[in-house]
């Protein structure tokens, strides 16, 4: 039988990581804080607190791979488009030698991964919000997409 206190702690643990928005890094430290001080007294609370960091974890890798295949692609496209002399020679360097018609397929995927990252910051939002709501009510949430690491 989980009582409201239960309930309201792991509800705060789930919304605990919505401090990423204020506090870098605060979607790990304030979970694992609650979690670790609260975890000896309920399975639920423990449950819970396992969840929303394997939950971050598995956003940390996502947005890791999808960073490593953006990033080094854009940089290299921009680079490889212009002459070595106009970086020095001109301060509007990107005005007159870039342009469109040297994108090639390859920095489609980049903005791809740019695009998904953005859409995969708006869904854990939501999740986060849902998962509160679920466990204020008591009832245990699992999100989806979630690798465990802890188990």
């Amino acid at each position: 039988m989980k009582t409201t206190n239960e309930n309201n702690i792991a509800t705060y643990i789930h919304l605990s990581t919505l401090s990423q928005y204020c506090i870098p890094f605060g979607n790990y430290i304030f979970p694992i804080l609650i979690w670790t001080s609260k975890k000896e007294e309920s399975e639920f609370i423990d449950y819970n607190g396992k969840q929303v960091l394997n939950f971050q974890l598995s956003m940390l890798l996502y947005t890791l791979i999808l960073s490593m295949i953006a990033i080094p692609i854009l940089v290299f496209t921009i680079f490889s488009t212009l002459p070595i002399y106009s970086i020095v020679d001109e301060p509007s360097f990107f005005l007159h030698h870039l342009n469109l018609e040297d994108i090639s397929g390859i920095v489609i995927v980049a903005f791809l991964s740019i695009l998904t990252f953005f859409g995969l910051k708006i869904t854990e939002f939501f999740l986060i919000i849902y998962a509160a709501v679920k466990t204020s009510n008591g009832e245990k949430y699992r999100y989806p997409l979630t690798i465990n690491f802890i188990k």
